[in-house]
């Protein structure tokens, strides 16, 4: 904490407790009166999260939405579309297990707002290359430099947020994804009718820059921020971290890479569960992000503008389920449900929905094909506060670390499912390409009945302070 807010605080703190002592002579809870009186800064870094995901999720989908114009004026196949679209994971799953090694050693405030930067400037190039080698190596730059943005995002919820309130909050900013592309996709498309399938990317890379600024100017941990004792009081004893940047995180950023580390989150079974189950649900999600509106354009025959709209219903039913996530997951553990059912009864509601895709098979009217689809991507949605079981199951010295290795594992989906469907589909059936998705999601179901269990946190390994503490 500065100076000025430590000296500004103190009055704060002298006043809650005046007023405590008052309402204590009165027969009141002086808890209650502090409680009302604490600020409640969290809630601007919620709003920094969802914005920064807003731009995160347009990074990764403008491709698809340029992807039509760019086969058509390169005249590249479905397996071409398949491996250009697969690109940015190649790079963002293998650089997962370091980013997460890195969030444990750099300030958010340093680490966010450089990666920011850096994969903006690399998507606004995309809008200069004109040829398929070049948009291949700029997406694997994108790529890149995103692999440390959702495990930041974890690592800021544990951070500024209490357990009962984490839920909400990872689905607040996971709507972020959501209402960009609902209401952004139609924006791009116009862009690329309007003008060419270049700006796409040089608008959204513009946008991103300008972020990265805004978040190294504004974000602060907890105890450095406007958050004063009650706050901070508030969170810690409700299990949020809000000291992990102090003098014994920086000690733990001075150690040397430890393969014991990684080997240790690779042994649990719980975690390999949420690892599974984190593959099988973003399949579902990198389907919408990669497929989609090619899937509109070339197998049901729409035009760009007709397609954007139409592209953005299954992503407003994302967003009400996401919305809905959050809020029932911890109104659950409010009224004294176990964590394992507030966290995991809205994820396998979720996937159990998702399979629903199976059913645009089975139909030749595109408004049922969106219908199908939208239950499918709203249950997607509904299952999306994953990284709640992060939070919950991770060893605390390691949150970055498994936090890392969970998005590794789980976004391997982002490589396997343009290639695989690229591969399946042929010109005239796109069937294949929602048997898999659909398997695929059945086998989550059976990840997190089976292999998560019970919901706690896994120990450290023998040896480390955290272990023996």
């Amino acid at each position: 904490m500065t100076p000025t807010s430590a000296a500004s605080s103190a009055p704060s703190a002298a006043t809650s407790a005046t007023g405590a002592a008052t309402g204590a002579a009165h027969g009141a809870d002086p808890r209650a009166g502090l409680r009302r009186q604490a600020s409640r800064a969290r809630l601007l870094i919620a709003v920094l999260l969802f914005v920064t995901v807003v731009i995160n999720y347009l990074d990764r989908a403008n491709l698809s939405v340029a992807m039509p114009a760019i086969a058509s004026e390169l005249e590249l196949s479905t397996g071409q579309q398949g491996i250009l679209l697969s690109a940015f994971g190649w790079t963002y799953a293998a650089l997962q297990i370091p980013g997460g090694w890195l969030i444990d050693r750099v300030s958010p405030r340093i680490l966010y707002p450089a990666c920011l930067v850096l994969w903006s400037l690399a998507t606004a190039f995309m809008g200069l290359a004109g040829g398929f080698v070049a948009l291949i190596c700029l997406r694997l730059l994108v790529g890149m430099l995103e692999a440390p943005a959702y495990p930041i995002n974890n690592r800021v919820a544990t951070t500024w947020f209490p357990d009962k309130e984490r839920a909400t909050v990872i689905g607040f900013y996971t709507s972020g994804q959501f209402i960009g592309l609902a209401l952004l996709t139609p924006v791009l498309t116009w862009l690329q009718a309007a003008f060419s399938w270049h700006w796409i990317f040089i608008v959204t890379g513009g946008v991103g820059v300008l972020w990265g600024v805004v978040w190294y100017l504004v974000y602060r941990e907890p105890r450095a921020s406007r958050a004063d004792e009650l706050e901070i009081e508030h969170i810690r004893s409700g299990g949020g971290l809000v000291d992990l940047d102090t003098e014994i995180r920086a000690a733990e950023r001075k150690k040397k890479l430890d393969a014991r580390d990684f080997a240790h989150v690779l042994r649990s079974r719980k975690l390999w569960g949420i690892y599974i189950g984190q593959f099988c649900l973003t399949s579902t999600l990198w389907f919408f992000l990669t497929w989609f509106p090619t899937y509109l354009v070339d197998y049901r025959g729409m035009d760009y503008i007709k397609s954007g709209f139409l592209v953005s219903l299954p992503y407003v039913a994302a967003l009400i389920g996401v919305l809905l996530s959050g809020v029932v997951s911890d109104g659950l553990l409010r009224r004294g449900r176990s964590l394992g059912l507030a966290r995991k009864g809205p994820i396998i509601t979720g996937l159990l929905l998702s399979t629903a895709v199976l059913g645009a098979n089975f139909t030749d009217d595109t408004t049922w094909v969106i219908v199908f689809l939208s239950v499918a991507f709203f249950g997607n949605g509904l299952a999306s506060i994953t990284w709640s079981l992060v939070s919950a199951l991770a060893p605390e010295r390691l949150l970055g670390t498994t936090g890392g290795m969970f998005n590794f594992i789980g976004n391997l989906s982002s490589i396997a499912t343009p290639i695989v469907i690229g591969f399946l589909v042929s010109s005239t059936s796109f069937a294949p390409g929602f048997v898999y998705i659909t398997a695929v999601t059945l086998l989550g179901i059976a990840s997190y009945v089976f292999l998560v269990g019970k919901v706690e946190r896994v120990a450290d390994r023998p040896g480390t302070a955290a272990a023996t503490a």
